[in-house]
């Protein structure tokens, strides 16, 4: 008898405990969102983010299959939340408003900031940017556009399963973070789209970004200032500019970037692979403790570069000595083909040598030819099998 008290008694407990953890979802379709892809939802979903953000439980909002436009900028703010652990869970596609004037100069379309503990799985965002790229190839007047997810001020942050379509501007930024994981997103823009950056980190640490692949106008993954302990691992890039830290500089003081690894990544087609960019003006900053390994590229014009003269255009360049110190950067197992015969190519600042470049098992080719390198200013080692032969 007192063993099967005890046995119903662990089973209530049980039971109880179970309930306890179950968070309580609010959908946003109860707020008045409509799955039509054209009436405006923003209010709704702002609406379930209160309701959420008020409850001192964990949480979750839902948002089912179908289309909702998100017609103005959607700013998630958590300053208030009484809650860490809030979930949204994303089964359908938010759309950004047909005539881009809409959202015209707002900086960013869909923003989460001074959150902690969201978690976001699934779901699409498409920006719908072509109306606006097209104005800037006319070269007519037209607002900058937005980021379509802008990550601000944050803590905790796990975004995965995201696809992220054709974005106005950045896909995707990550600013004054830390602790944030992003994995298995999908980032997708034409080769031709402007400035579609398809994730933007920066003055943010502990960023981690795994199994994602990103198509875009410019960089696949960019690295702003201030930004420490950032690890990317399985990523495809391309088309797009590559994998870049910077551009660094402009300022006469730039918050360095440090402890950045770059592993298993695929660049294919892209006009750049792993780089690091600064302006060639004075000023103080720094670039130290950066890996690259393990990466493939596939006719890639710029394989392994690092350029400290930028200047996008060749105009107003300012043809200065950069201030910014690069040192302790690794180049390790990268092969593959170049698209161009220089496929390494360090071109550091006079007043700034690169210092610590390490080349290991570097073998890159072009055609049937044999792949150059090229150095201004850079010291470093090279070991194992590296081709083309080191000017270092």
């Amino acid at each position: 008898m007192l063993s099967r008290f005890l046995t119903l008694l662990f089973t209530f407990v049980s039971i109880l405990s179970m309930e306890a953890v179950v968070a309580t979802t609010y959908n946003v379709v109860s707020y008045g969102a409509k799955s039509d892809g054209k009436t405006d939802s923003t209010k709704a979903f702002l609406s379930a983010w209160s309701s959420a953000c008020s409850s001192s439980d964990s949480s979750s909002i839902y948002v089912p299959p179908g289309e909702y436009l998100i017609g103005s900028i959607a700013r998630f703010n958590g300053e208030t939340c009484k809650s860490n652990d809030i979930t949204i869970r994303i089964d359908g596609t938010l759309l950004a408003p047909s005539d881009y004037e809409a959202l015209g100069n707002g900086g960013n379309w869909i923003v989460f900031e001074r959150v902690d503990g969201v978690s976001i799985y699934g779901g699409t965002l498409d920006a719908r940017g072509a109306g606006l790229w097209a104005c800037k190839a006319s070269k007519n007047r037209c607002p900058s556009g937005v980021t379509s997810l802008e990550l601000s001020q944050s803590n905790n942050i796990f975004v995965s399963g995201l696809t992220s379509l054709n974005s106005q501007m950045f896909h995707i930024t990550v600013f004054g973070c830390n602790n944030v994981k992003l994995q298995g997103l999908k980032v997708s823009a034409p080769a031709e789209s402007p400035n579609t950056d398809g994730i933007h980190v920066s003055s943010s640490s502990g960023v981690t970004i795994t199994n994602t692949r990103i198509g875009t106008g410019d960089d696949c993954i960019s690295i702003g200032p201030g930004s420490r302990n950032l690890w990317f691992e399985n990523i495809a890039c391309g088309p797009g500019h590559g994998i870049s830290i910077g551009s660094l500089g402009g300022n006469s003081l730039v918050a360095g970037v440090q402890n950045v690894t770059v592993t298993t990544a695929t660049f294919t087609g892209t006009e750049n692979g792993v780089r690091i960019k600064t302006w060639a003006e004075a000023g103080l900053g720094f670039v130290r403790n950066v890996v690259f390994e393990h990466a493939t590229m596939v006719n890639v014009q710029n394989p392994i570069v690092i350029d400290q003269h930028y200047c996008p255009g060749s105009n107003n360049c300012p043809n200065q000595a950069s201030g910014i110190k690069i040192s302790d950067v690794t180049y390790q197992d990268i092969h593959g083909t170049s698209a161009t015969e220089v496929a390494v190519k360090f071109e550091c600042s006079k007043a700034n040598p690169c210092s610590g470049i390490t080349l290991n098992d570097v073998d890159l080719t072009y055609g049937k030819a044999s792949a150059e390198s090229s150095c201004s200013n850079a010291r470093g080692s090279a070991s194992g099998v590296v081709l083309p032969t080191s000017c270092l």
